[in-house]
């Protein structure tokens, strides 16, 4: 099964852009959707992006559409998160979340990284 884990999270300020990197170790990586979740204090975990085994297909929601794109690299068993015009309200806690197949809801997970913080200031 495969395991994941998040990093690339900071401080930065609001305009900004920052990477997120979310490393993979298992069998057939690329079999595996793969994606982001965000959880802000006192609020629900939220889909962020997904994107497919072999990349070819990619969905965000509507709060991050335009300013974020996923990408992943098979040969690095690595999945992305390029978030750009970074935002205030954008500060959470990053999850990357694996499924069977390309997702958006929290039901379709089977395995979750420990989360990496993202704190954007005004």
């Amino acid at each position: 099964q495969v395991q994941l884990v998040e990093s690339g999270g900071g401080l930065v300020q609001a305009g900004d852009s920052l990477r997120l990197s979310c490393a993979a170790s298992g069998r057939t990586f690329s079999s595996y959707g793969m994606g982001w979740f965000r959880q802000a204090p006192g609020k629900e975990r939220e889909f962020v992006t997904t994107i497919s085994g072999r990349g070819g297909y990619t969905n965000y929601a509507d709060s991050v559409k335009g300013r974020f794109t996923i990408s992943r690299d098979g040969a690095k068993n690595t999945v992305y998160l390029q978030m750009n015009s970074l935002k205030p309200e954008d500060t959470a806690v990053y999850y990357c979340a694996a499924a069977y197949g390309p997702f958006s809801t929290i039901l379709d997970i089977i395995v979750w990284g420990r989360g990496t913080q993202v704190t954007v200031s005004s």
